[in-house]
């Protein structure tokens, strides 16, 4: 056996699934700088501007907005960990996989779930929504603002209101959504929200941006009970990002870095430009598919801009189609799972890959793969 590896040559790949997207040349750059200390002044300086760059991502004033050491799951563990205390009364809005998540970790907190279920490519009703709040009463409510395993967006603000009124609190599963269609925190009413960096901000995966509004912080610091996760507990990250830098963990300086000049190149390009052409290039991939003779699984209307489900056409083997697509383009999309498996394909179009030359390139090796 050879006592030394030959340097890593990573095949080159063409990323339109859920996750990972493409990441920008700029961000790549951005990781190869030079590595500082975990309490280096200048990684703080760094933290700062990454909280400027996520509140105006998020559509938010929160003074507690920062980047938690972690995948988008870690920021899903740190929102129910820290706002969903044992015994709490959680509602859930369930329709698909990630809400499906949201609800195991509320159990595994010690928290009474209670689900509002819609169908797997379908949102909720508002008013029956709302309704469900006010009848349960809960402490907690959660929801997925785009739902990677559909493509469904749920924008949340009549939820949030009913919420507000019952006393809850709300969180928001925002990872396929940040950087690619407005969310909208502060007017939506959103409490706690979080995401990843490599889905709509064109970073590799590693950090999860979370957001906390004043109403979440005053229950966090009002909080008597002690969270079962220390790693993720947002009272001693708080002490480690803001005010004492007291020490908590060595966090991935480099992953920062990154984190940082994606945001710069979002704020570079503007939010409101970077969601209109998102959303351009997810209408013209859409009429593209439908050329194709493809049905898409979400009604107009509810269809996030990043994700996008066709249904497989009949007399079509989805795994057939992934596979030629990367073996003869190295071209990454990705199929269904659950109840969708074998039914709809999963194609991103997010951050850096969201471009039309991307749409016409998709569409041409999908027909050709297809035939």
């Amino acid at each position: 056996m050879s006592s030394s590896f030959a340097p890593l040559a990573p095949p080159k790949r063409l990323l339109f699934g859920p996750g990972p997207s493409l990441v920008a040349p700029r961000v790549y750059e951005a990781m190869g700088k030079p590595v500082v200390g975990h309490l280096d002044p200048f990684f703080f300086q760094v933290n700062e501007e990454i909280r400027a760059g996520l509140q105006a991502a998020y559509g938010t004033a929160n003074a507690f907005t920062m980047a938690i050491s972690g995948t988008g799951s870690a920021g899903m563990e740190a929102a129910i960990s820290n706002f969903v205390e044992p015994g709490t009364k959680f509602v859930v809005f369930a329709n698909g996989f990630f809400c499906d998540r949201m609800s195991e970790m509320g159990r595994r907190q010690g928290a009474t779930v209670i689900r509002y279920e819609a169908p797997w490519g379908q949102s909720f009703d508002e008013a029956a929504a709302a309704e469900f709040i006010r009848k349960e009463q809960p402490q907690a409510v959660a929801f997925v603002h785009g739902e990677t395993s559909t493509g469904v967006a749920t924008s949340g603000e009549a939820i949030c209101a009913a919420a507000h009124a019952a006393g809850a609190l709300t969180i928001a599963d925002c990872v396929t959504s940040l950087g690619t269609m407005p969310i909208n925190l502060d007017a939506t009413g959103i409490d706690v929200a979080y995401s990843c960096t490599q889905k709509g901000l064109s970073c590799p995966p590693g950090l999860s941006p979370i957001s906390c509004s004043p109403l979440a912080m005053e229950r966090l610091k009002a909080r008597t009970s002690v969270n079962h996760s220390w790693y993720l507990d947002l009272k001693l990250l708080a002490e480690y990002y803001e005010g004492a830098h007291r020490y908590h963990h060595t966090a991935p300086i480099s992953m920062f870095y990154a984190l940082r000049e994606g945001l710069a190149l979002v704020l570079e390009e503007g939010v409101e430009a970077r969601y209109a052409r998102h959303k351009a290039n997810h209408e013209k991939l859409v009429a593209g598919l439908e050329s194709l003779g493809m049905e898409m699984l979400v009604q107009p209307g509810i269809r996030m801009w990043a994700l996008h489900t066709p249904k497989v056409p009949a007399g079509v083997n989805d795994l057939d189609v992934r596979k030629k697509l990367m073996e003869r383009h190295g071209i990454e999309i990705q199929g269904g799972f659950g109840p969708l498996a074998g039914q709809v394909f999963r194609i991103g179009l997010m951050g850096e890959g969201s471009t039309a030359s991307n749409v016409d390139m998709l569409l041409g090796a999908l027909r050709e793969a297809m035939a």
